[in-house]
């Protein structure tokens, strides 16, 4: 295994960063560079909980490995099934492309918001990353559309008791804390549409995942032409 750094290392690198000898100034440094290591450290965790899920593994089996109770692990990492979204580190274009998704729910008179309502919302942003990735790979919104009638119909009669904001399944929230994951992961302080789209195939069952791997999608092609795209922005 590859050994971190060390405690000397990151006090150092902790006092470069910082820039001054004084105390304060180092000590608001530590505390903002630990704070980020705890979320990158406990968002890559999650990852590999998220992938031992979808593997079928019980939270047992995972409670076991980490060393936990089952009731620990549960509650440290099956949060992000069912707590509210926050939205604050979404751009504007990925909180567009979640609104988006409501949209589409109601449009297809459906009392819920799906993966699949945020996957057809990315087409409200055509400009936007992960667009640019579907597009690119000759995925549009007609060919999602059609994907996504099969697996999730459009409802016949308008539910009269759909509400004006339709709540997040419990996939869909889980994508939606899975893109903030996602953006730690690339080292990104924001949430963009490429991180909410990487973050769908954290859960192979969702019907989004599912769309994209039928397109010829799949989670390796994704990530390359995002970090493609994200390398032309940054040159």
């Amino acid at each position: 295994m590859t050994p971190g750094p060390d405690l000397q290392q990151l006090i150092n690198t902790i006092k470069d960063d910082a820039g001054s000898d004084d105390e304060l100034v180092q000590l608001g440094t530590a505390a903002s560079t630990i704070s980020e290591l705890t979320s990158t450290g406990d968002a890559a965790l999650g990852f590999f909980v998220d992938r031992a899920r979808g593997a079928g593994k019980s939270w047992v089996e995972i409670s076991g490995v980490l060393g936990v109770s089952k009731q620990a692990a549960h509650k440290r990492f099956a949060d992000s099934w069912s707590t509210t979204p926050q939205f604050d580190r979404y751009t504007q274009r990925a909180r567009n492309v979640v609104q988006a998704g409501a949209a589409v729910a109601r449009e297809r008179n459906h009392n819920f918001v799906g993966t699949e309502h945020l996957l057809l919302g990315f087409f409200a942003e055509p400009d936007s990353i992960a667009t640019k990735v579907l597009t690119g790979r000759g995925i549009t919104e007609q060919t999602v559309r059609e994907a996504v009638d099969v697996l999730s119909p459009a409802s016949d009669t308008t539910d009269t008791s759909t509400p004006d904001e339709p709540p997040y399944t419990r996939r869909a929230t889980h994508v939606l804390h899975g893109a903030v994951a996602e953006a730690l992961t690339l080292g990104h302080n924001y949430v963009g549409t490429e991180h909410l789209l990487l973050a769908f195939y954290r859960d192979a069952e969702t019907v989004a995942a599912k769309v994209l791997l039928g397109q010829g999608l799949d989670e390796q092609t994704a990530w390359q032409d995002t970090r493609v795209l994200l390398d032309q922005y940054t040159k």
